[in-house]
């Protein structure tokens, strides 16, 4: 049975480290932990269950710390951001989740911190010495099961509306150890598939379903039960993966788990992550004159 994992980095740890058509590569800064991962080609993808594309995954202290508006973790995911982002345009923002359940509430919680600048005329930017400022706009998608509406769909009737660059995605991840919650965050210009990780699959975001380059933003809250126990005990073998799986999915129920302070973790995670997008789309503008705005 598969292991269930949205960290490109843990699903090249299952293969092994020979994989052709991956380039690779792992660096330190400010303390933390980069590694680049780049699939090229198609079959690679495919035994990666992963798009081809660029995945940077960023080892960070425990997210449930705080986070200071000069915190220099925000500096490296900004950079990291707009080494993806197109040089100018529109950006769309856009949260993924269910704010109503904590684990899965980093979308939307991340999408509201976001500055918001596409409203802001050109004239009033002038008078007010903005006149730097990037065009935003921002996003909150809500679940299916709130709305009726796949995200996807929400996110294709803004997009043919206001014709944004690129769209920056945000979501919860799912990964396959606990160690890794609260202090990994992945970055990749793949787009996403909402819900993958916990079993729950929905349509692709990308820039095939979308037409404009997609940036998928996201930290692990979640590891699947299954995917847990698998891995604690080293299991392999079909035989016994049936049996954990019928103790652990009672009735077909999908279990996961996640930190008893997940409530921190997704505030402190939405601070960190939009503080760096804030940073990354508005490069122009003066750091404290930014904060001051937010």
């Amino acid at each position: 049975m598969e292991l269930r994992t949205d960290l490109a980095v843990e699903q090249r740890e299952i293969l092994g480290d020979s994989i052709k058509g991956v380039e690779y590569e792992k660096s330190r800064e400010c303390n933390m932990t980069i590694e680049r991962l780049n699939i090229k080609t198609e079959r690679a993808g495919q035994l990666m269950h992963k798009q081809k594309g660029r995945y940077v995954t960023i080892e960070l202290p425990p997210l449930t710390d705080n986070v200071k508006d000069t915190d220099e973790r925000l500096m490296v995911v900004a950079k990291e951001i707009s080494k993806l982002l197109p040089v100018n345009g529109l950006v769309l923002v856009a949260g993924l989740g269910n704010i109503d359940i904590t684990p899965d509430a980093l979308g939307p919680k991340t999408a509201s911190k976001v500055l918001a600048t596409r409203h802001i005329s050109a004239e009033v930017a002038r008078s007010t010495g903005l006149d730097k400022l990037r065009q935003v706009a921002v996003l909150n998608t809500g679940v299916t099961g709130q709305t009726g509406i796949e995200s996807i769909e929400h996110i294709l009737g803004v997009i043919n509306r206001i014709k944004p660059t690129a769209v920056i995605v945000i979501d919860a991840l799912a990964s396959l150890r606990l160690e890794r919650l609260g202090c990994t965050l992945q970055i990749s210009d793949t787009g996403i598939s909402p819900g993958a990780g916990v079993g729950n699959h929905r349509a692709k975001i990308d820039q095939s379903t979308l037409g404009v380059p997609v940036i998928a933003i996201g930290v692990p809250t979640v590891v699947d039960a299954f995917t847990l126990v698998s891995d604690l005990l080293s299991i392999d073998d079909e035989k016994s993966s049936v049996e954990i799986m019928e103790k652990i999915s009672p009735q077909g129920r999908t279990m996961v788990v996640t930190p008893k302070e997940v409530d921190l973790l997704i505030e402190r995670s939405a601070r960190l992550i939009s503080l760096s997008i804030n940073f990354a789309l508005q490069s122009d503008i003066d750091t404290d004159d930014l904060l001051m705005l937010l």
